[in-house]
């Protein structure tokens, strides 16, 4: 059976908040091995503190990365409807496969607005859009009828982040609109949720914890290719319990960037203010969690990382 798990990529900073790029290839190249593809500028890369500038520095490494086998895309979330059409578009131009947009949020939108918000985008660009729905962000949820609705009318919509514990909401996305646009990607948006979408006849997850682990996750991808339904039961068992992992800290960013740094993987931990980076003494806690998945990290008596 085919899945695919695409890893929405933190942003690595240097320690005084300027953007990383040998970093940030270092961390593509972590994942490249595993996944199916990652997203620079989703939820856990922080688009909400980038500038447009930034952003688009950011599309221009990513298109720039070996990438490979992968997928490479690229969030174009603004509030502002044509800041989301102007990175959609350089996206396109850099050569990306296709930019992931969440709908606006502070104030609650109606289905009207939905469309017209998405409408706008596909009419001014070329680029493939992945639909991104988070409704604990937005306040509201998209529903399958106008997710139906824009796939219909606009070929270059060609997917769905569902960024909802409640599987039934994905379940609908993925009876309404894949029966009739079987080409239609939809991914599930919690890591623990990617079995269940993919036995439901979804294509995956755009999961967080597969910055961390990608070795896990590619394991879980060869489990469904194999058939292998103990295998498949036994990630899922521990995905349940690694989920912890979001809890350790707000926001759950600071969490995974603290992991890559203590996996060897990146230098610094850097994240936008208000937000802090996690504190020394979670670092057991994260230590305890990675070994589930038979990923070790060791540590002090003080609970620092040893190197080495």
């Amino acid at each position: 059976m085919h899945s695919s798990y695409i890893t929405p990529t933190v942003t690595v900073f240097d320690k005084k908040g300027r953007l990383d790029s040998e970093e940030n290839l270092k961390l593509y190249d972590f994942i490249k091995e595993y996944m199916s593809g990652f997203v620079v500028m989703g939820s856990t890369g922080e688009f909400f503190s980038l500038s447009v500038e930034t952003s688009r520095q950011l599309i221009k490494l990513a298109s720039g990365f070996n990438k490979g086998h992968l997928k490479v895309y690229a969030g174009a979330s603004r509030m502002d409807v044509n800041e989301s059409i102007s990175l959609a578009n350089y996206a396109y131009e850099c050569g990306l496969d296709g930019v992931m947009i969440i709908s606006p949020y502070y104030f609650r939108l109606t289905d009207e607005g939905i469309y017209d918000f998405y409408s706008k985008i596909a009419k001014n660009t070329k680029a493939n859009i992945f639909i991104y729905n988070f409704p604990e962000k937005t306040g509201y949820s998209i529903s399958p009828e106008i997710c139906l609705k824009l796939a219909t009318a606009f070929p270059n919509i060609i997917g769905f982040k569902d960024t909802i514990p409640d599987t039934m909401h994905t379940c609908e996305i993925i009876k309404q609109v894949k029966k009739e646009l079987p080409y239609f990607e939809v991914y599930a948006g919690y890591d623990n949720n990617f079995a269940h979408n993919i036995l439901s006849g979804g294509n995956g997850c755009i999961g967080g914890l597969s910055n961390i682990i990608p070795e896990f996750f590619k394991s879980w991808i060869d489990a469904f290719a194999s058939n292998d339904l103990l295998s498949i039961s036994t990630h899922q068992q521990t995905v349940d319990k690694m989920m912890d992992i979001y809890h350790l800290h707000d926001p759950f960013i600071s969490t995974l960037k603290k992991t890559l740094q203590l996996r060897g993987i990146i230098n610094s931990d850097f994240i936008y203010p208000p937000f802090s980076p996690v504190a020394q003494e979670k670092i057991a806690s994260i230590a305890s969690i990675l070994s589930l998945a038979n990923v070790q990290i060791k540590t002090d008596n003080h609970n620092m990382p040893v190197i080495g």
